[in-house]
């Protein structure tokens, strides 16, 4: 508990990845290669569906908004750790380490929504595909993505409520490369127990939740699987379904999230966190993109129209 002569920390400083600078310069290159990757293959991705009509579909339109999410939760995460990368001291504002939980959280839950939307998208297109229009108008389309905003803007709201009632008045030190709520509750001075299991609920509601309702739709499409490969229009869905879900889902988003949240915090969970850490706030974002460039025909197709384009245009 605070005493009564406590004061309040004003910043935070962070561990990183290592101090030592033969290791922190090709760590820059490495990442910094990978968030202009996650960029231009995001950027690319929502430019492609506004511009190319073909592609103004209910899969479409989840994928569009997906490459916005990630493009901004790896924002919040990726310049700041390039920067510490190159700076000798690692020291974030509290004002602004708040800001980082609060924006990285919102979008980081708003995703896994998301994509439990967008596998309930793939099950109707594969195993009721004469129903598809009717049932996936862009009016539901809209409300799925609203309501993983809002469920997103609500377990920011209880983080938040319950992270400003804390004190830290001891160390600053947050053994990350950026801020997360899980490790500045152990930081805090006054009682943070019913911060840790608030956290555990809303990341086994949705992690748990979203990755099971993943995963049940996945297992029922692949019961169906045969039947699927047999008819030639549904086949690319299945492919489609099978790439984003096993890939995303599954291994990089739900498993990562609840790994982190879910486990005992202890020195060697801190070490590992920052491993898998990487992989859900950078290595992700540029997964997503180039999963579904790579292993979609209509993608590439417009993709090639789009850059042949302007060619077309100046030679005539």
């Amino acid at each position: 508990m605070a005493g009564g002569n406590c004061t309040q920390v004003s910043e935070f400083m962070l561990t990183g990845f290592s101090d030592s600078p033969e290791i922190q310069a090709p760590l820059f290159v490495v990442f910094l290669l990978i968030y202009v990757t996650a960029l231009v293959g995001n950027l690319g991705m929502i430019l492609i569906v506004r511009l190319d009509s073909q592609l103004r579909t209910p899969m479409y339109f989840f994928l569009s908004n997906l490459s916005f999410i990630d493009l901004c939760y790896s924002t919040v995460v990726a310049p700041k750790m390039l920067a510490d990368l190159l700076a000798e001291r690692k020291a974030i504002s509290y004002t602004a380490c708040a800001i980082q939980i609060c924006v990285f959280s919102q979008f980081d839950v708003m995703e896994c929504f998301l994509l439990a939307a967008m596998a309930y998208d793939r099950y109707v297109a594969i195993c009721h595909p004469l129903l598809y229009r009717v049932v996936m108008c862009p009016r539901l389309c809209v409300q799925l993505v609203a309501g993983s905003f809002l469920v997103g803007c609500v377990n920011v709201i209880a983080q938040t409520t319950g992270m400003l009632t804390l004190t830290f008045c001891g160390s600053n030190v947050i053994d990350l490369f950026f801020c997360d709520i899980s490790p500045l509750l152990s930081l805090a001075s006054s009682d943070s127990r019913v911060n840790h299991i608030l956290l555990l609920v809303l990341a086994s509601l949705t992690g748990v939740f979203t990755g099971l309702v993943g995963v049940c739709i996945f297992v029922y499409i692949l019961g169906r699987g045969q039947k699927c490969r047999s008819q030639p229009g549904r086949k690319p869905g299945f492919t489609s379904c099978v790439s984003w879900l096993i890939v995303t889902e599954c291994f990089l988003l739900a498993g990562t999230g609840l790994f982190i949240y879910l486990q005992p915090s202890t020195k060697y969970s801190r070490d590992q966190d920052k491993v898998v850490s990487v992989f859900y706030t950078v290595v992700t974002p540029m997964l997503n993109p180039l999963i579904y460039s790579l292993r979609n025909k209509e993608v590439k197709a417009a993709l090639r129209l789009t850059i042949s384009f302007p060619r077309l245009f100046l030679s005539s």
